[in-house]
């Protein structure tokens, strides 16, 4: 599993994590395009702008792997401002390519791409 050094660990002044400081040794967690829902708290629209946010800033348009970004939380944008870069797709893989559909990132989180923010 590639560590993305650089990346931040986990959205400051909170619990929402966003790495993974080792790799599962049963396997990695299964990606799914989890539905977000209009009245999502406040709390959980701001982790996923921020991890928008550091995606951006680490990886822009090019593809990335999986590596130890967290599961659950790459769910969250997973399908739409998160997507498969290789056909087939794994899922269930350290190793597995994705990339930002950089237009449905700018329209779902236009304040992550514009400029760097402070998210503490």
């Amino acid at each position: 599993m590639i560590k993305h050094r650089g990346f931040p660990g986990r959205l400051p002044g909170s619990d929402f994590q966003f790495t993974l400081r080792r790799a599962n040794p049963k396997g990695a967690t299964r990606l799914v395009a989890r539905e977000r829902f209009r009245d999502r708290k406040p709390a959980d629209r701001r982790a996923d702008a921020a991890f928008m946010a550091a995606l951006w800033e680490q990886f822009g348009e090019e593809p990335f792997e999986r590596g130890n970004l967290d599961a659950g939380r790459l769910s969250w944008l997973f399908g739409r401002e998160v997507i498969a870069a290789e056909d087939p797709f794994d899922p269930e893989s350290y190793e597995a390519l994705l990339r930002i559909d950089v237009a449905r990132a700018r329209a779902s989180f236009p304040d992550a791409m514009d400029a760097p923010e402070d998210w503490g």
